[in-house]
């Protein structure tokens, strides 16, 4: 794809403005970064940052069987949601391989609302529209994506800012929860939908509104927040927080050929909520055991473990590959999560292994993620 076909988020003049680093990102010519990768990272850590994730996919599930068509979609138990709360699961294919991950928010008994990642977004509209015709459902589909923004407000400081920023406070709302406020009453959006989630490790919300509101949503925010540490974060540092807390990336821990037990993601697997497309190729698995699993690695000495690197045992033995890997700020050392076989000799906490970084083999140790824990 080349620049001029690229994408942009209703945010693009204001990253423009801000002078950040842009780069294309599943389509889209994305911020990476402003100030710098490190200072974005420390800010969440420490107060807040703001990320533009506009480029998210949105689909809508409406009718009276919403709830169904959701759960045949996906390998997680939507029967536990009530109005207002949202789930993380993994949409599967019959052999069980990840399309793709996702959140679920049930916003009533007939309105389910799908949130997939950027890069699988026809992929996912695809899977899901196929599944729907050949469930039969009384239920319609619609992709929103186009049309919603999606504003990421991340930190231990993001609930004092949003509240400075709108007079609503969302501190009792509950984790993996959500709130609609009435039309007009955050940023002038007509349905807004603000939940208590996020990809950094860190507190925070996620705020989705109509494209029209993007841009007084972005600039009241960091008005509110410009005395209390906030900063505009890229895509740069969205990662690096996002691998010190240990979170899968599709296309990385997760992929086609990748199951959500190989992918440590068993806990969203529910084989007891229905017959979700993938189950009976999960329950098989589980049973006949899983070959592989994602291990956390930390890196000793200098020399930073990237995606494709070898994972060698003490002999020097290639036993997996690194399939994320950044340097850690929190630790001040390499960290990678990685494919080894699904054997306590390569699993195990605290079992040395190494990482081959350009012919070298630096020592890491597997240590269970995440690498960082909110304070």
């Amino acid at each position: 794809m080349s620049e001029t076909d690229l994408r942009t988020t209703p945010l693009h003049d204001r990253h423009l403005a801000a002078g950040a680093k842009m780069a294309p990102f599943a389509g889209f010519e994305m911020p990476i970064q402003y100030s710098g990768i490190l200072d974005e990272h420390r800010a969440v850590r420490e107060a807040a940052g703001l990320f533009d994730v506009s480029h998210m996919g949105e689909f809508r599930l409406r009718g009276p069987d919403a709830l169904a068509l959701a759960q045949r979609l996906v390998t997680n138990d939507v029967s536990t949601l009530d109005d207002g709360k949202a789930l993380y699961a993994v949409l599967c294919h019959d052999a069980g391989g990840a399309v793709d991950d996702l959140l679920v928010y049930r916003v009533a008994e007939d309105d389910v609302m799908l949130v997939v990642n950027a890069s699988n977004i026809e992929k996912d509209w695809a899977h899901v529209t196929a599944v729907a015709e050949r469930a039969g459902l009384d239920v319609e589909v619609e992709d929103e994506s186009a049309d919603t923004a999606l504003l990421a407000l991340q930190g231990p400081r993001a609930f004092e800012i949003f509240e400075a920023a709108t007079g609503i406070d969302m501190s009792d709302v509950g984790s993996y929860r959500f709130v609609r406020p009435a039309p007009g009453a955050v940023f002038g959006a007509q349905r807004a939908l603000v939940s208590t989630t996020g990809y950094t490790g860190e507190p925070g919300l996620e705020i989705y509104l109509e494209n029209e509101a993007a841009g007084r949503a972005w600039d009241a925010l960091l008005e509110a927040g410009a005395e209390r540490g906030l900063v505009p974060a890229g895509l740069g540092a969205r990662d690096t927080l996002r691998l010190e807390a240990g979170f899968s990336l599709y296309g990385h821990e997760l992929t086609d050929d990748t199951t959500p037990y190989e992918a440590n993601l068993g806990w969203v697997v529910k084989p007891d909520a229905g017959d979700f497309v993938g189950r009976d190729a999960l329950v098989q698995q589980k049973a006949d055991g899983v070959p592989r699993r994602i291990v956390g690695l930390v890196v000793e000495g200098r020399g930073i473990p990237r995606e494709g690197y070898p994972i060698v045992d003490e002999g020097g033995a290639e036993v997996g590959v690194v399939t994320s890997g950044s340097q850690s700020p929190a630790l001040g050392a390499g960290v990678a999560l990685g494919f080894v076989p699904n054997e306590p000799a390569y699993t195990a906490p605290g079992t040395r292994l190494g990482v081959s970084v350009r012919g070298r083999v630096l020592p890491a140790t597997v240590t269970k993620p995440p690498f960082h824990r909110a304070s």
